[in-house]
């Protein structure tokens, strides 16, 4: 136990149900490998119609973010051990796939960036540091902390949030118990009881589940919103690559109708924006007024598109 760590009420841990004991499967380690593996996805596949029961949860934390976004805050996800390591994931991926700046989605991590590589299992029993690292982070008012623990109680967490609301930003739990202290400390409790695992107190198996798909339902809806899209297209994605080049080229030609040609005018014109270039086609304007247009709308493709027709923002 570090030095700050908090103690821990093993009787109160041992009640969870992620921690619970599955006793049909107490012959597990001699089950054929076919067996196993069909266990592991029967347990899998209860997730998703629990992570839906929390859908308007899920729902009011995206407008949550969204609102403090919108202010020019940022969106930080904290977590130890797994939740920790999906969080990093997630923020990861968003710049790439809807061209956000790298700092408007952070992950914060127990132990540090190192702690995704390589486990560094006590540091999810310091809540100090887990208040001192948002502390780090300078957060606000305009700032949304989004805390994840399966258990629920995970005092790096709790320490996080509780500095996070105490600095006026808003909070959010996502825990994979009912009735989780985290809830309790948090503007939005998203709650997602997977229960026992296949082994017994791995929760990185369904737990990890539903926190991987309540991050992506979170963070895509949240880009949706900001109108980082037009309808289901990625309008912002990154050109990074032979293969997204080509999606864009795509994107732009189901959003427009426009023939191959034009498409690929429009795209290099646009400098490779899949957004810039759809503006252009449909608002018939060049690429220059696209961007002008994009910039007042905020990137939101569709008004910008309107705009356009109407010959508004001059």
């Amino acid at each position: 136990m570090t030095a700050h760590a908090a103690p821990v009420d093993a009787a109160a841990l041992g009640r969870l149900p992620t921690e619970a004991v599955r006793p049909e499967l107490a012959d597990l380690d001699v089950r054929s490998t076919r067996e196993v593996v069909a266990l592991l996805a029967e347990a899998d596949a209860e997730v998703p119609a629990v992570v839906a029961a929390a859908g308007d949860a899920v729902a009011a934390a995206v407008d949550l973010v969204v609102e403090r976004t919108e202010r020019g805050g940022r969106l930080l996800y904290v977590g130890a051990g797994t939740p920790g390591r999906l969080a990093v994931v997630d923020a990861a991926e968003l710049p790439p796939t809807y061209g956000t700046d790298p700092g408007l989605v952070v992950a914060v991590m127990a132990g540090g960036p190192q702690a995704v590589f390589g486990a560094r299992e006590g540091a999810e029993d310091d809540e100090a540091a887990g208040a001192a690292d948002v502390r780090a982070h300078d957060v606000g008012p305009d700032d949304v902390v989004v805390g994840i623990t399966a258990s629920g109680r995970t005092p790096y967490v709790l320490g996080a949030v509780d500095a996070a609301r105490a600095a006026g930003a808003g909070t959010v739990g996502v825990s994979s118990n009912a009735a989780a202290a985290l809830s309790a400390r948090v503007d939005v409790a998203v709650e997602v009881p997977t229960g026992p695992e296949v082994v017994a107190g791995s929760t990185r198996l369904k737990a990890g589940t539903a926190q991987k798909l309540v991050l992506n339902q979170l963070s895509t809806a949240v880009m949706v919103r900001r109108g980082r899209t037009y309808g289901n297209l990625m309008v912002d994605v990154r050109v990074t690559n032979a293969k997204l080049a080509e999606r864009v080229r795509r994107i732009v030609a189901q959003a427009t109708g426009a023939d191959d040609e034009d498409v690929e005018r429009a795209v290099t014109a646009a400098d490779g924006h899949a957004g810039t270039a759809v503006v252009a086609l449909l608002g018939g304007v060049d690429a220059e007024r696209a961007r002008q247009l994009l910039d007042a709308a905020g990137g939101r493709v569709r008004a910008a598109v309107e705009r356009a027709r109407a010959g508004g923002w001059r």
